[in-house]
């Protein structure tokens, strides 16, 4: 969890001591690297399981400190968000049943997780954006109670000098919103592992990682919708650089990067270049207290702990991190590969895990140096191309191939991951049971986001958005247990779905948002045409920016006519002269007893609803018949 005393006033002293601090450390790391006391010649593995908490409606359960008090195990741990856990595998040697031990590390967690949670009401799910998540979801409240997530929260704010965040992502589906903190960055869960390595290797290794997160990433895309829209295989990739994008205007204007990224160069010598472009591009958002000189550590002979350019490092999130570790009293370097989601089981995440680790090991065998053969650009290029499309994704390869993600891996990639994992010893039967998950997964096309855009297409619209979203969690769950890999599970199917009422408790659920509307300075007779083309009896009356000023109903437009028959007057009338004005309203919270009551209270068959000021829905009578029908149409088949 890192050190929670911290600061994030520029003008605190703490600051300034914490950046000297800083720059001494990387001084020490430069010497340490001199000198030969980092450890070499030895590989590892290890990894971290994020999951997220839902209770019986497959909802976000804020209980992680009662899971983790129940659990009394420090193999579970807190994230940013009270609905998040994580768990940390022991580092392995990589060789030998390094895989399969990782499986079992990470089944054990699970299983642990899963256990507490029952004890605290709630379920575990691994799965890289949670489908059920709301915007209402990502308050302040919902924030692990810890002084280091408040003060990373206020010092990223400040830094943007208050303006709110902005998510744009375009996928089936357009999302675009805003938010005032920093909590949309717990939408996202990742299965992160980490490929320690020697210093003397650790640049080309790390520009091989660079080069082969696109295809591992093809292959295990897992977070295709947000907020309930449909947008990239991997939507991670895009909404976590923008969740905690500390950049104002200006510095997006000089081409500063996010805090989240993927670099802009292969590393030419050693991990020092990583550190010491982190410093110099990101400004300090965390400071802690007094640190002790590394020097003073070297000088006696013992590992300095270099704990300010680790915290540091923590608020950078390169997608390949560059870490500095100690274990056992001796300090090494790490390969922190943070792009793979959670889920969706942990057999698909091993397999992935295996897939990245005998590339690692096969390409820098076969190719060498792979800034030699490949460019930069084109790696980048096809690590967001895969994050938006997955397995159909088109790739640049070595020597300039062009191919699809789905063949360059079948082809070329898992016969050299094979080969890396077998120069590396891992077990034969490990090797073949992993990779050849991946090969039927890629074969079928069946990745994990492939698996819930068929689902939601399969369930079609019959049911309302939420519903269709509660049944694709809950069988998401239901597959898990099972342990099977995703690329052998059934679609989601509306009959799976239990409890109905959960999709219809608030009017958010179920409310229309896509609406037709006017202006008041329109002609009625847009109004009436509407009602006709759409067959629809309201239509609400919004100003430029949204706000609802009125609603235009059949019983409106009755009255008009009966005036125009009257007086005979044919002249065209505005609407803001029939309008109904002050209409009652709802909000997406408002629970649908309520909006039922309000209806017959006070007459009217339709209600706006209204949040921060703005149009965002409405339901009518005709919502509640089309539910009743459904209802009464199950029950007789149930007969």
């Amino acid at each position: 969890m890192g050190e929670q005393d911290v600061s994030t006033d520029p003008g605190d002293r703490r600051m300034q001591d914490f950046m000297q601090a800083l720059l001494e450390d990387i001084h020490a790391l430069e010497i340490m690297h001199e000198r030969g006391m980092i450890e070499s010649g030895v590989r590892r593995i290890g990894a971290e399981q994020e999951m997220f908490l839902v209770n019986s409606a497959m909802r976000p359960a804020n209980v992680a400190l009662q899971v983790l008090e129940a659990a009394g195990s420090p193999l579970l741990t807190t994230e940013l968000a009270l609905f998040n856990l994580e768990a940390n595998t022991e580092p392995r040697l990589f060789g030998g049943d390094c895989l399969s031990a990782m499986e079992a590390d990470l089944l054990a967690a699970v299983k642990l997780a899963h256990e507490a949670a029952g004890r605290c009401g709630a379920k575990v799910i691994l799965t890289g954006i949670l489908p059920t998540l709301r915007k209402d979801d990502l308050t302040l409240a919902s924030m692990t109670p810890m002084p280091r997530y408040y003060a990373l929260n206020k010092a990223i704010m400040r830094m943007r000098g208050g303006d709110n965040f902005q998510a744009l992502i375009e996928g089936a589906d357009e999302l675009q919103t805003t938010h005032d903190n920093v909590m949309m960055e717990s939408c996202n869960t990742s299965f992160q592992i980490h490929f320690q390595v020697g210093p003397d290797e650790f640049a080309r290794l790390y520009n091989v990682s660079q080069a082969v997160l696109a295809p591992v990433l093809a292959a295990a895309v897992n977070s295709p919708v947000l907020l309930q829209h449909r947008l990239w295989a991997e939507t991670r990739v895009a909404l976590f650089q923008q969740s905690v994008d500390a950049r104002g205007p200006v510095h997006v204007k000089r081409g500063q990067p996010p805090r989240v990224h993927f670099g802009d160069d292969w590393v030419r010598e050693s991990v020092i270049e990583l550190f010491r472009e982190d410093i110099a591009r990101f400004r300090v958002v965390l400071a802690t207290g007094e640190h002790e000189s590394p020097m003073r550590f070297i000088e006696r002979g013992e590992v300095p702990p270099l704990t300010a350019l680790r915290l540091h490092n923590g608020t950078i999130y390169r997608w390949n991190r560059a870490c500095y570790g100690i274990s056992e009293g001796v300090a090494h370097l790490r390969i922190e590969n943070r792009v793979l989601p959670a889920g969706p089981t942990v057999a698909d995440e091993t397999a992935n895990a295996a897939f990245y680790f005998g590339l690692m090991a096969g390409l820098l065998e076969e190719y060498g140096d792979i800034d030699k053969v490949m460019a930069f650009d084109d790696a980048k290029t096809n690590f967001l191309a895969a994050a938006r499309h997955g397995l159909s994704a088109q790739f640049s390869w070595v020597n300039g191939a062009e191919m699809t993600a789905r063949e360059l891996i079948i082809k070329r990639l898992l016969p050299l991951a094979r080969e890396g994992l077998k120069a590396s010893k891992v077990d034969e039967g490990d090797i073949d049971r992993y990779l050849g998950i991946i090969s039927a997964r890629v074969e079928s096309g069946r990745t994990g986001s492939q698996w819930v855009f068929q689902s939601l297409a399969a369930m079609g619209k019959s049911s309302n958005i939420d519903e269709r979203f509660r049944t694709l969690t809950s069988a998401m769950i239901s597959r898990q247990t099972t342990g099977e890999p995703v690329h052998t599970w059934a679609l989601a199917t509306l009959a799976e779905s239990d409890g109905w009422h959960e999709s219809y408790r608030t009017v958010g659920q179920f409310m229309s948002t896509d609406l037709f509307t006017v202006r008041p300075e329109d002609i009625v007779d847009l109004a009436a045409t509407l009602m006709e083309w759409r067959h629809i009896r309201h239509v609400p009356v919004e100003d430029e920016h949204g706000a609802l000023v009125g609603i235009v109903s059949h019983r409106n437009l009755l009255t008009l006519v009966s005036r125009r028959f009257s007086r005979a007057d044919d002249g065209p009338v505005p609407v803001a002269q029939i309008m109904t004005r002050d209409p009652v309203t709802v909000t997406p919270e408002t629970e649908t007893l309520e909006a039922i009551r309000l209806m017959r209270e006070h007459k009217v068959g339709c209600l706006p609803v209204i949040q921060d000021g703005r149009l965002v829905g409405m339901v009518t009578e005709r919502d509640y018949m089309k539910v009743a029908g459904q209802l009464m149409e199950q029950q007789l088949r149930d007969q």
